[in-house]
């Protein structure tokens, strides 16, 4: 199934492709039949695709070698994370700031590298200039406390993405946007948001692309993310229905979303066919 909703015939050529991760090309540990194909033979082509993830655990060292795994070769300088984003921001805009960071390894690294001072969790009577803020799956009360001290003490508050909840194999879990919202309700104070639907990932992904905006076309699954980014950006979208949405709720899911992809394919060897037409 291809279905074309906006001309895109009409699109120039794209110069860069941002795939999506987790329900685009893979599904957990699972990879999504045809994508490891689909990746191969765009970088054949000389291609660049990018990855781009609200995902803010890992290092794009570890997103990178789960991908290779999966049978998906993708460099680690092609990995674009809300961590690395976050990071890119935040140097810019508080560069050297003192920062209590809620978050695991990606993010923290990311900081880290970026000049960040990071607070260490219980470091008493010093206050930080910031609050960063992404997904922690071991979080403590110790720690929300000490967020919100530093909050209402004038802190800066930057969160990584806004999901709300993360799809694992048996359900979901709590995410970044969760833990977000909690300390918003207890602050009053809303968060400088990073992740997909932000423009600020998607201004760091066209820049490390080196591309305009209407020649980076955006490959995702979910409408609420990925297509109200491109949107937002004035990128080309593509839909593909490998996640979220399927055959029968795509439209329902859009309309809510507020968005129109300017097409919609099945799965990578849809997305494959339609593609090549371009290059």
């Amino acid at each position: 199934m291809i279905k074309m909703l906006k001309p895109i015939a009409d699109y120039p050529a794209p110069e860069a492709l941002l795939f999506d991760l987790d329900g685009t090309l893979y599904r957990g540990d699972e990879r999504i039949p045809g994508a490891d194909k689909l990746i191969a033979g765009l970088q054949s082509r000389g291609m660049l695709s990018l990855f781009v993830t609200n995902n803010s655990t890992r290092t794009a060292k570890e997103v990178s070698e789960h991908l290779r795994h999966l049978g998906i070769a993708a460099p680690e300088e092609n990995i674009v994370t809300s961590a690395l984003a976050a990071a890119y921001y935040v140097e810019h805009h508080y560069p050297g700031a003192v920062t209590y960071a809620i978050g695991e390894k990606g993010l923290k690294h990311a900081l880290a590298e970026a000049g960040l001072r990071l607070l260490e969790e219980g470091q008493e009577g010093q206050r930080a200039d910031l609050v960063v803020q992404g997904l922690d799956r071991n979080l403590t009360y110790r720690q929300m406390t000490e967020a919100v001290g530093h909050l209402l003490e004038g802190a800066a508050f930057v969160q990584t993405n806004p999901d709300r909840l993360l799809p694992v194999d048996r359900g979901f879990l709590p995410g970044a946007g969760s833990i977000g919202a909690c300390l918003q309700a207890a602050t009053g104070i809303e968060p400088t948001v990073i992740g997909k639907p932000s423009r600020i990932i998607m201004d760091y992904s066209l820049k490390i692309a080196k591309s305009a905006a209407d020649r980076s076309w955006v490959i995702g699954d979910n409408p609420y993310t990925d297509l109200a980014a491109a949107q937002g950006a004035g990128c080309p979208s593509i839909l593909v229905l490998t996640g979220l949405c399927n055959a029968d709720n795509w439209e329902e899911h859009c309309a809510k979303a507020g968005v129109t992809p300017d097409a919609v394919c099945e799965g990578p060897e849809q997305l494959e066919k339609l593609l090549y037409g371009k290059l």
